[in-house]
């Protein structure tokens, strides 16, 4: 799919992935809605990023754990531009056992309701606006959580809601994938221990974890580093631009955590 042109959405773009992923849409061409919700103290530089992009885009405030807010949006959508081309559910929140402790009933609601409740709300209400476009592409980001959860070096970071909801987001992938075809292709992009969520940008790993138990989740990767914005940005692309014939499938982007777990030994002396 060429970009130029294109109506893409995205979600929780006042900073770090999010942001990064709109500012490379807005670098193609595309006509961007960008949500936003927490993180006030980004919102200045957040409107100073994309005015310098001199891309067509409206940012817009939403509780997108509120279906009302949800509709307001939808509805801002086809007022302006009549259909959505390109979706990129990006919306989560994960307790660090670390950081968090035990389980409180408002924060496990908390994540069901942002990481997974949102991205089937979104989805459902944007999906005629997808199927006005000749072409549409979605992309769940997810999380490792769904595979690992709180399990070796990662129980320092992934909750054990989060974890359960990021396993959901690929029956989700799945499910609308099926819905979608042919002419909506949607994917996911299942990220490892990233900057700005689970690594360097966060409150978590500057303030809480000690420099050992960062280095055990870096040893943990077969690359020995963790994700950085960049990285993240190259593969949304490349679903959008150029993978035609992919559609249902999840890209795990994690720098090798999940194959780090298993050694593979030397190879055995011949006997025979």
């Amino acid at each position: 799919m060429k970009i130029k042109g294109k109506v893409a959405l995205v979600l929780g773009a006042v900073k770090g992935i999010g942001k990064g992923i709109g500012l490379a849409l807005a670098n193609e061409g595309a006509r961007l809605v960008l949500t936003r919700h927490d993180w006030e103290d980004a919102f200045d530089s957040m409107e100073k990023d994309f005015s310098a992009s001199k891309t067509d885009h409206m940012i817009i405030s939403a509780d997108l754990c509120n279906i009302k807010d949800i509709e307001m949006l939808v509805f801002r959508i086809e007022e302006k531009y009549g259909r959505l081309d390109i979706l990129i559910n990006n919306i989560e929140r994960g307790g660090w056992p670390t950081v968090h402790g035990e389980y409180l009933e408002d924060q496990w609601d908390l994540e069901i309701a942002t990481t997974l409740k949102a991205k089937q709300w979104v989805f459902t209400s944007v999906f005629p606006l997808l199927k006005k476009a000749r072409e549409a592409v979605v992309i769940n980001i997810s999380s490792i959580a769904g595979i690992v959860g709180r399990s070796g070096p990662a129980a320092l970071v992934f909750n054990d809601g989060y974890a359960a909801a990021n396993r959901g987001i690929s029956s989700l992938t799945e499910t609308w994938a099926r819905l979608g075809a042919p002419h909506i292709r949607v994917n996911e992009i299942m990220l490892g221990i990233f900057d700005t969520r689970h690594a360097k940008g966060t409150w978590g790993w500057t303030q809480v974890l000690t420099e050992g138990e960062k280095q055990s989740l870096i040893d943990h990767t077969l690359l020995n580093r963790t994700g950085t914005i960049e990285d993240a940005v190259k593969a949304c692309l490349y679903i959008i631009k150029d993978a035609p014939y992919m559609t249902g499938s999840v890209l795990r982007l994690d720098g090798g955590y999940v194959l780090a777990g298993e050694k593979v030994p030397p190879m055995p002396k011949r006997i025979v």
